[in-house]
């Protein structure tokens, strides 16, 4: 037995010998380096060691070659090297002032150090919201907002004179006195003063200037700056989703590639300071907690027998359709809310305003109230903590996109008669005008409300319920206290409120322009009492998971949302006939329609080339090198994924190696051990 270990120890020994040997053989493919320092005239020091540091090449081989560098000091005249001081000064200048004008950078380093990656992503996604909607409110605001309120009283007005005398009726403004607090319920429905303002789309008139070689067309300019905001946003979201997938790819979706992305390259040595230190290497901790349990879960998984994972299919299977079950109830609550809004909204001044909010408290104690049982449904589920954020992500935006979509369904069968444009109120104006007579304004008012609750509502909690919670716990010892503790920060719940009230200003960003500019003012507002929140009243977090998974899926919820806004947009511009008594649009059919009649106006040049651009003679040939070039991406992307798999191979590998020289160094020096203690004994 001895001697046959002898001789697959001397086997192993002698394949790592020829292995040593055949790595002493000169690789023809093996990187070179340039060891004599090219001169600083010709290339800077910045460039030279940024150079160094992307070669392919051993550490000490590097180290090696910035020693000989070093040996040699190059002659450079004082020009050259005040001129190259004086630029690294400046990129160091501007580094730092980046550093410092970055949105809420300090705070969402301070939040990741004490709550880990899974919570600093929540906030992350909330700057990137409030970035996104102060651009998109630039946007409306410079070719809508500003033109109609400079050219309002200048250009010319088309007036629809073809139209019913009914259907031209339209006058939101109050008449007579008004009573004091009347002012507080139009600024929180949006109706009386402030339904004829800029911020409804009724109040924008269909102006075109016309001034010797400058033309300016309102209308157009709405309809094209709205569809050119929903693809600045497709850009953005698409864009974010793309830097979180290459880290989602980069960790190799395993808790190797993780450990190793947190070893090798987790350290931030631009800290500053001993507070940034800690913080940081609290966060580190935080990632190594989550990939821990990760590896624990899937280690426990594998160790079930045949029944017991029947047995916990068969629980998780049960468990989806109870889960579906209360969505589609909560549908069917904000359907019957809806309409019965929509009738009843003529009451009287307090009531009145409760009617007109009924759909948005209806959703809000939907929102509040499923995911709240889904949450105690996935303790049975037994997921692991990414997956149960991913499956309550999910639940979560179906009910609260899906309940959005209820309330748009329903206001448009209410406005076309339910599809049947024939029916006694919809006959004269291809829609129910005596309850809408301005329909666009109408949705944009319902929209403005959803997004003022859903901010009222947070200020509430905030005061009302988080704050006195906390106060109960820390000074009750009650057992009902102890029980119920401190809160815990939700992300996924937390996260989909951001994507529900985004989905909701995209909806409305057609009928109430300025809304974009209230979404931000609301994240904004958001973001310091969800921070107070979760340094006051909030506990750590006892199921941690991933940041970098959750921050694609974040990503891609969001994309849920905007594709949902998109085809409410595409479903108003293309099918249903705009007010004839207010808006941009009145005297057209639909509102795309303005369109072909525009280009209608342009030289015969321009006519041609973009009815070329959309004939089958250029779509075709786009459409095949479009193909062309995403199989090109494909398989190149094949190819990485090949090499990435080849690498963590070789990386196996020579651990094994590692592993096999450990046991061997083991092992002889316990011979040596054991044959010097028998000559001892001998002696």
């Amino acid at each position: 037995m001895d001697g046959q270990l002898q001789r697959q120890s001397s086997s192993d020994q002698q394949s790592l010998r020829l292995r040593g040997i055949s790595s002493q053989v000169p690789n023809q493919n093996y990187p070179q380096f340039n060891w004599n320092p090219a001169p600083l005239e010709e290339k800077d020091e910045d460039e030279s060691s940024q150079d160094l540091r992307t070669r392919p090449l051993p550490m000490a081989l590097k180290k090696a070659v910035r020693q000989v560098q070093q040996m040699q000091v190059p002659v450079v005249s004082n020009n050259r090297l005040k001129k190259a001081k004086s630029l690294r000064k400046l990129k160091n200048n501007a580094r730092e002032f980046l550093y410092y004008i970055t949105l809420w950078d300090k705070s969402l380093q301070k939040i990741g150090g004490n709550f880990g990656g899974g919570v600093q992503s929540y906030f992350l996604f909330l700057r990137f919201l409030v970035v996104l909607n102060f651009f998109s409110f630039l946007l409306l605001g410079g070719f809508v907002l500003i033109p109609s309120t400079v050219f309002r009283y200048v250009g010319t007005n088309l007036v629809n004179s073809t139209g019913p005398e009914e259907c031209m009726r339209y006058d939101p403004n109050p008449e007579g006195l008004v009573v004091f607090y009347q002012y507080l319920l139009d600024v929180l429905s949006g109706t009386g003063f402030m339904e004829y303002t800029y911020l409804f789309y009724g109040y924008y008139n269909n102006t075109m200037i016309e001034d010797g070689q400058f033309s300016y067309n309102i209308p157009l300019a709405y309809l094209f700056t709205t569809v050119f905001y929903f693809a600045l946003c497709l850009i953005f979201i698409i864009a974010r989703m793309g830097s979180a997938a290459r880290v989602a790819v980069a960790t190799g979706s395993s808790t190797v590639g993780s450990y190793s992305m947190i070893v090798f390259t987790g350290w931030d040595f631009g800290s500053l300071g001993e507070r940034a230190t800690v913080l940081k290497q609290k966060n580190i901790h935080y990632r190594l907690q989550v990939d821990l349990e990760e590896a624990s879960r899937k280690k426990k998984a594998t160790e079930l027998k045949l029944s017991q994972k029947i047995l916990l299919h068969t629980q998780r299977v049960v468990m989806g359709f109870v889960s579906l079950g209360l969505i589609v109830a909560a549908f069917y609550g904000i359907f019957e809310a809806t309409n019965f809004s929509q009738k009843q909204s003529n009451k009287g001044e307090i009531l009145g305003l409760i009617i007109e909010y009924l759909p948005s408290i209806v959703i809000t104690a939907s929102n509040f109230v499923v995911p709240l049982l889904c949450d105690q449904i996935a303790l049975i589920e037994k997921y692991s903590p990414s997956t149960t954020v991913i499956i309550a992500l999910l639940r979560a935006v179906v009910l609260r996109l899906v309940s959005l979509g209820v309330v748009i369904v329903t206001l448009w069968s209410q406005i076309t008669c339910e599809g049947n444009t024939t029916a006694d109120t919809c006959t004269l104006c291809e829609y129910n005008h005596e309850e809408y007579p301005c329909w666009e304004t109408r949705v944009g008012q319902e929209m403005y409300k959803l997004t003022l609750f859903d901010l009222l509502i947070s200020i509430a909690v905030f005061v009302f319920v988080e704050f006195p919670r906390r106060f109960i716990v820390d000074n009750c010892s009650c057992k009902l206290a102890k029980w119920v503790g401190r809160q815990e920060f939700v992300v996924p719940s937390n996260v989909l409120g951001l994507v529900y009230g985004q989905s909701v200003v995209w909806t409305g960003a057609l009928f109430c322009p300025l809304l974009p500019l209230i979404n931000t003012i609301k994240f904004f507002i958001l973001f310091y009492l969800k921070k107070i929140t979760l340094f006051q009243n909030c506990r750590p977090a006892l199921r941690t998971f991933r940041s970098t998974t959750s921050t694609f899926f974040f990503s891609v919820v969001l994309l849920l949302g905007w594709i949902l806004a998109t085809a409410v947009m595409v479903y108003s511009l293309s099918e249903i006939r705009p007010s004839l008594s207010c808006g941009p649009f009145s005297f057209s059919p639909t509102m795309w329609s303005i369109v072909p009649k525009s280009f209608s106006s342009l030289p015969e040049v321009t006519q041609n080339f973009l009815f070329f651009i959309g004939s089958q003679a250029f779509s075709i040939p786009l459409f095949g090198l479009s193909c062309v070039v995403l199989c090109y991406f494909i398989a190149l992307a094949s190819v990485y994924g090949r090499s990435v798999a080849l690498l963590r191979a070789q990386l196996k590998l020579e651990g094994r190696d590692k592993q096999f020289l450990v046991k061997q160094i083991e092992s002889l020096s316990q011979q040596r051990y054991i044959q010097n203690n028998n000559a001892g004994m001998h002696y």
